[in-house]
């Protein structure tokens, strides 16, 4: 929501309009998209980092939309079109916080609830949608269920809703799994980041979704 002081012309007008739209598109992908699996995690994303939180920080672009701007220091990649590089940047819709414009226009569009939350220093394992067309604002996959923040010395890993759904109705062909991956397949809470990782890793590059042997 935005409250402004006095009229800004039509220019600020779109971008007002264009911002709710946003907001209202994202709040309801939120309700629906929470309980994905990995098997949709993996299929929606186009890029799947593991790294360090480098920076977080928000703005608004040239369209007066507000985003928040993450910066991940690349450890591993396990689908996407970034190998070799150091850093992974995408811009997600919504401000960290309020901002007063010099107008005197007070910004309201924080980053609505069910989107992933970042913090500057923390290991996660980000599932990533491809950027949007128009406006090349980008969420993770599931919205808050795509990211997995490491803890316990960066040994396990887990999501905002402590990783509730993860592997509900996953089938992966047996013959592909490890103890360990069978293990962590039936079993709820956080996971091993290094299992978890490995399993992600061979999944998209083994082409098991799109061969069948993981649904």
């Amino acid at each position: 929501m935005i409250h402004t002081k006095s009229r800004t012309g039509a220019q600020a007008l779109i971008a007002v309009v264009a911002a709710l739209v946003l907001l209202a598109a994202s709040v309801a992908q939120a309700a629906t998209l929470a309980n994905q699996n990995l098997t949709q995690l993996i299929t929606d994303s186009e890029s799947i980092v593991e790294g360090t939180v480098k920076s977080v920080t928000d703005g608004i672009d040239e369209n007066g939309l507000p985003y928040t701007e993450v910066t991940i220091a690349v450890n591993s990649t396990a689908k996407g079109n970034i190998e070799g590089e150091t850093e992974y940047t995408f811009r997600q819709f919504g401000l960290l916080e309020p901002r007063t414009l010099e107008d005197g226009t007070i910004l309201l569009t924080v980053s609505p609830a069910g989107f992933a939350r970042w913090h500057e220093g923390e290991s996660v394992i980000a599932f990533l949608h491809r950027p949007a067309t128009r406006t090349g604002l980008q969420t993770t996959a599931g919205l808050a269920q795509g990211k997995l923040a490491r803890f316990d010395s960066n040994t396990l890993a887990a999501n905002e809703f402590g990783n509730a759904g993860l592997f509900e109705g996953v089938w992966i062909n047996p013959e592909l799994t490890t103890p360990e991956e069978k293990n962590m397949l039936t079993t709820a809470g956080p996971v091993d980041a290094g299992t978890f990782m490995n399993l992600v890793h061979r999944a998209v590059f083994e082409q098991w979704i799109e061969n069948g042997e993981m649904r």
